[in-house]
C-alpha cells in the first residue's frame, strides 16, 4: 500500500469534512441555540488534522485498486468518528457510540436513530445530522474529487470503490467532469425537491431537512412525528415521486440531458425498477384496503411505503408494523432489492437482482442443454465473467454477513424479528425495520457494542462489503 498517497488524500478529506460543516455552524448561529462552539471544537481540530495529513509527500503518485479501497473505508471511519463529535456535545446521546451509530447512520443514509424525540436537538445539530445524508448520498470521494485534482486513473480506483452497483462507469473521459456532472444533477434535483416542498406550506429548514433525506435517500425526519406530522398528502406525494427519481441510476439523467432519450427510456434496470414499485404497490394496497378508510388512501400509503423502502430512504407515514404479514413480508423483501445501482440508494441493487436471476436461469439451460453456449445479459450488452462472479461472490458475501450479524446481535436478547430486521436495515442503509425497530420505534433500545457493531454492519452495506474488510486484511496494507 502506497501509504504517503493514502494519509494524503485522506488530510484532503478530512479538510473537505470541516468545510462542510461551515453550513450548520451557519444555522447555528442563525437559530442561537448555543450549538455553534459544537462546531467550532471539531472543525478546528480537525482542520489542523487534515491539514498535516495533507502535507505527506507520496513519493509515488500511482494508485493502485488495493490503495483505493483502502482509502475510501478508512475516509468513511475518520469522517464519523470526526462527525458525531457535534452530535456527542448535543447531550441528547448517553453515549459517545450512539452518537457515532446515529452520524454513521446518516453518513450511510440508512436513517436509523436512537433518538425518540429528534426535535430536542439543536437547530444547526440537527441540520448537520440530515446534511450528512445529502454529503453520503452521491459519495464523500466523489465530492472531493470534484475539488481535489486528481491523475484520472487514480480517481477511477476511488470511483470503482465508493460507487454502487456491480459496475462503476465514467460519464466523461476525465473523473472530475463526471463528478462535476453527476452533483450537478444533484444538487438541481435537491434544490427542485426544496421549492416544492417549500410551495406544500413546510418551512424552509424542515424543507432543506427533508430534502437532504430524501436525495441522500437517508430518511431522518426533523421530529418525532415524521412525515405524517405534517397531515399533508402532496407533501407525501412529492417525497413519494422524489424518492423514486433519486433511487435511479444518475447515468439515466445525463443520457435525458445530452438528448440520448432512447437509451435513456430503453433502461432495462430502471424498467424493472419501476415494474417491482407498481407491482407492489398494488399487492399492498390490495391487502391493506380494509385497515384504510378508502382505496386512495390505502393507494397512498402503499406508494409511499414502497418508495420509501426500496429507495432505502426509510422515511414512514403510518406504523406498517401493523399491516398484514403479507405487505410486511413484501416489504423485507424491498429492503434487500433495493435501488438502482449508480443512485444515492442502498441494498444489492436492481442491477445485481437482474444478473443473479438470468444466471440462475442460464444455468438451467446449460444443465438442460450441456453443449449450448449461455449468456447473461444486461442493457443489452454481455455481462463478462468478471462481473458475474463479483456479483456471485458478493451475494454469497451478503447472505453470510446477515446471517453471521443476526446471530451475534442477538447476544443483546432480542427476538429474531427485531435482529434480523435491524441487521436487514443497516446492512440495505434503509432506517426502520421490524417489531422493536419498527417505523415507530427506533434503534435505541440496542447497547453500546451493539450499536458499534451495527455502525460496522452499516459501512459495510454503504461500501459494498470489500472496502472494509480490506482494511482488516494484511497484505493490503503491503507495499
Amino acid at each position: 500500500m502506497n501509504k504517503p498517497r493514502v494519509l494524503n488524500i485522506l488530510g484532503k478529506i478530512i479538510l473537505t469534512e470541516a468545510l462542510l460543516m461551515l453550513p450548520s455552524l451557519v444555522v447555528s448561529l442563525i437559530y442561537g441555540d448555543g450549538d455553534y462552539w459544537y462546531f467550532l471544537v471539531t472543525m478546528f481540530p480537525a482542520a489542523i488534522l487534515g491539514f498535516c495529513l495533507s502535507r505527506v509527500q507520496p513519493r509515488e503518485a500511482k494508485m493502485t485498486s488495493r490503495d483505493g479501497y483502502c482509502i475510501v473505508a478508512y475516509a468513511w471511519i475518520l469522517i464519523s468518528i470526526i462527525g458525531a463529535v457535534p452530535l456527542y456535545l448535543s447531550g441528547q446521546f448517553t453515549s459517545y457510540f450512539q452518537a457515532f451509530f446515529e452520524i454513521v447512520s446518516g453518513f450511510t443514509t440508512t436513517g436509523a436513530s436512537v433518538l425518540a424525540k429528534p426535535e430536542l436537538l439543536p437547530h444547526g445539530v440537527l441540520f448537520w445530522r440530515s446534511f450528512t445524508h445529502w454529503i453520503g448520498g452521491m459519495g464523500v470521494l466523489v465530492f472531493v474529487l470534484m475539488i481535489i485534482p486528481m491523475k484520472n486513473d487514480n480517481s477511477m480506483h476511488l470511483v470503482r470503490a465508493e460507487v454502487p452497483g456491480p459496475m462503476a462507469g465514467k460519464l466523461v473521459p476525465r473523473m472530475k467532469q463526471t463528478s462535476m456532472i453527476l452533483y450537478g444533477i444533484y444538487t438541481a434535483m435537491t434544490a427542485v425537491l426544496v421549492v416544492l416542498l417549500l410551495l406544500g406550506d413546510v418551512n424552509l429548514f424542515d424543507s432543506l431537512c427533508l430534502s437532504f433525506g430524501a436525495a441522500g435517500t437517508g430518511g431522518f425526519a426533523v421530529s418525532s412525528a415524521g412525515i405524517a406530522g405534517y397531515g399533508s398528502a402532496y407533501v407525501e406525494i412529492v417525497l413519494g415521486i422524489f424518492m423514486i427519481l433519486f433511487g435511479i441510476n444518475f447515468n439515466i439523467y445525463y443520457l435525458l440531458l445530452v438528448g440520448r432519450v432512447r437509451d435513456a427510456l430503453g433502461s432495462e434496470e430502471v424498467r424493472c425498477f419501476l415494474g417491482i414499485i407498481a407491482v407492489a404497490t398494488l399487492v399492498i394496497t390490495a391487502n391493506i384496503i380494509s385497515l384504510t378508510l378508502s382505496l386512495g388512501d390505502a393507494l397512498r400509503q402503499a406508494f409511499f411505503q414502497v418508495s420509501s423502502i426500496i429507495t432505502t430512504t426509510g422515511f414512514a407515514t403510518v406504523d406498517f408494523n401493523l399491516w398484514p404479514e403479507f405487505s410486511k413480508h413484501t416489504l423485507v423483501l424491498l429492503m434487500v432489492i433495493g435501488a438502482c445501482a449508480g443512485s444515492t440508494g442502498g441494498g444489492l441493487k436492481v442491477s445485481r437482482v437482474i444478473i443473479l436471476v438470468k444466471s440462475f436461469l442460464a444455468e438451467i439451460r446449460y444443465i438442460v442443454s450441456p453443449k449450448s453456449v449461455q449468456t447473461v445479459r444486461l442493457e443489452h450488452k454481455y455481462v463478462d465473467k468478471v462481473t458475474l462472479n463479483s456479483t456471485r461472490t458478493y451475494a454469497a458475501a451478503y447472505m453470510m454477513l446477515v446471517c453471521l450479524s443476526t446471530l451475534i446481535l442477538s447476544l443483546d436478547g432480542y427476538n429474531l424479528i427485531t435482529n434480523l430486521t435491524a441487521v436487514l436495515s443497516c446492512i440495505n442503509n434503509i432506517g426502520p425495520g421490524l417489531d422493536l425497530v419498527g417505523p415507530m420505534a427506533n434503534f435505541g433500545i440496542y447497547s453500546d457494542w451493539a450499536m458499534v457493531l451495527l455502525s460496522l454492519v452499516m459501512l459495510i452495506g454503504r461500501l459494498e462489503i470489500f472496502p472494509i474488510f480490506m482494511i482488516f486484511s494484511r497484505p493490503a496494507h503491503r507495499r
